[in-house]
């Protein structure tokens, strides 16, 4: 039974402190849109999966990269696929998707540098501004006592991306899955966290702005849920039930925390 006491928070990253629970694919498809990329949405999330699963299997990513080298890299990859570009190895369909495309653009490889850089900038500035207003959070809870933890999925860059956000100082551990070598939805990395923290399950609260990868996973482990809910990747029903709380910014689950800490 879970008890009625938080002593200890597990945040996500991606989605959940860089955005307003928003998928990435979503944030991204409008840095496309702003920046006139005339694609349609069934290509790019073509796309976008691909680019995701290149970043997962090749040594791309290495641990000095800042977040806009990040970006760059995935709009990059994402602009080669729609280009009809060579794809790396991903083990999946990927090659199939691309040539069976609806709309493809036409660009030089300058051209895609310039404008995945573009796109990297526009989109870098704003998280930015959303990671500053979102460190305030953060930092409210570290004065009320609470210890934090980090579990997120990435590419093994996270505490880079921490220092650059000056986000490094709040958390008391980061579990990372490119350096444990699991994933969510596995339950098994909220369990690293929760063992971080010391405590029982039935005494942390999990933030997460995915469902399937946060909600689920740590409701099973017996962990309280707050659901930082944006656009999602697929529009599917939820059990909204298993959930503390559902909330659209992140500052809206400070209410619940002294309520109940």
């Amino acid at each position: 039974m879970k008890s009625n006491k938080i002593r200890g928070i597990i945040f996500d990253y991606g989605g959940t402190l860089d955005t307003r629970g928003d998928h990435w694919s979503e944030v991204i498809w409008d840095g496309y849109q702003q920046c006139g990329i005339a694609i349609d949405k069934p290509s790019y999330r073509d796309a976008y999966v691909y680019g995701e699963r290149a970043l997962a299997v090749n040594p791309i990513v290495t641990p000095e990269f800042h977040f806009i080298d990040i970006l760059r890299e995935k709009f990059q990859l994402q602009l080669q696929f729609l280009c009809g570009c060579p794809l790396f190895p991903t083990g999946k369909d990927d090659d199939q998707r691309q040539a069976q495309l609806a709309t493809h653009l036409e660009m030089s490889a300058d051209e895609i540098g310039d404008t995945a850089m573009r796109i990297a900038t526009c989109i870098n500035d704003a998280t930015n501004a959303l990671l500053h207003e979102n460190r305030k959070v953060l930092e409210r809870l570290r004065q009320a006592g609470l210890p934090m933890v980090l579990v997120s999925n990435f590419y093994g860059n996270i505490r880079t991306v921490l220092r650059d956000a000056h986000l490094d100082g709040f958390f008391k551990e980061i579990v990372e899955s490119a350096v444990v070598g699991v994933r969510k939805p596995n339950p098994a990395i909220f369990a690293l966290g929760v063992c971080a923290l010391d405590l029982p399950a039935s005494e942390v609260l999990v933030v997460g702005d995915t469902y399937g990868k946060d909600i689920v996973p740590a409701h099973q482990l017996g962990c309280h849920t707050i659901w930082i809910k944006g656009r999602q990747w697929e529009d599917k029903p939820a059990d909204e039930s298993i959930c503390d709380d559902v909330i659209t910014r992140l500052e809206d689950m400070l209410k619940f925390v002294s309520q109940n800490a």
